[in-house]
């Protein structure tokens, strides 16, 4: 394989099978400019060796016992803005998705990746780009499709929200769950699927999805400060 790089490219494994560490160091190892500074069994432990190793590449999963990948991917990005994180997973859920790329992952993946598009995804990265799954950037470019045909609906259509209905909003497109959203407005969880339910109505949208990609399309949020608990 041609070398693609001057300087190596530091890699740390985040993931809580050790088989599937043991099969990606030693595929990655086989490349001269790429090398593995350390390995981790959870969020937790991956979050600190991100701060201690400082790599300039990680690849973590999204499903891990002690803390999911969405929190430790939060944590890396603040304690460690330098590190990209590539999300290696087996969740096609669009949700997982979006909420990933929405809170600063550089790339995600299946676990079924060719290893071809796997070093060249890590490649990439380093350099500052991004990477997705051909299957999973087609899902994106289709909700942006499927906005761009609902281009006539106006921005102003955000004026006929409620502010409830604009917070809960503001809420889906970082990420958050309706459990989440619950606890940061300090309402019921059932109070908050409907007030979802009335938004998708009159915004003409079918999933929360679509919400979160027409709120970041029009960019109804980029003059307020998220919210967070």
């Amino acid at each position: 394989m041609e070398r693609r790089c001057v300087k190596k490219i530091t890699v740390l494994l985040i993931d809580d099978h050790a088989l599937f560490r043991e099969g990606l160091r030693a595929l990655l190892s086989r490349q001269d400019d790429i090398e593995i500074v350390g390995e981790a069994g959870g969020g937790k432990e991956g979050i600190q060796k991100a701060i201690e190793l400082m790599p300039d590449v990680a690849l973590m999963d999204l499903k891990m016992p002690d803390m999911t990948g969405l929190e430790a991917l939060c944590r890396i990005i603040e304690k460690r803005p330098q590190t990209k994180v590539i999300i290696l997973t087996v969740s096609e859920d669009d949700e997982d998705l979006f909420t990933a790329l929405r809170h600063g992952a550089c790339g995600y993946l299946l676990k079924t990746v060719e290893v071809e598009k796997l070093l060249n995804s890590i490649y990439e990265v380093a350099r500052g780009g991004a990477c997705l799954s051909e299957r999973l950037a087609g899902k994106i470019m289709k909700e942006f499709r499927e906005m761009s045909s609902k281009s006539a609906i106006p921005v102003s259509k955000k004026e006929s929200l409620t502010s409830r209905e604009m917070e809960i909003l503001s809420c889906i497109t970082r990420g958050k769950s309706n459990k989440e959203i619950a606890t940061i407005l300090n309402i019921a969880e059932s109070t908050v699927k409907i007030h979802v339910q009335n938004m998708l109505k009159k915004l003409n949208l079918a999933s929360r999805v679509e919400a979160a990609v027409y709120a970041m399309k029009h960019k109804l949020f980029t003059d307020m400060p998220p919210r967070d608990s």
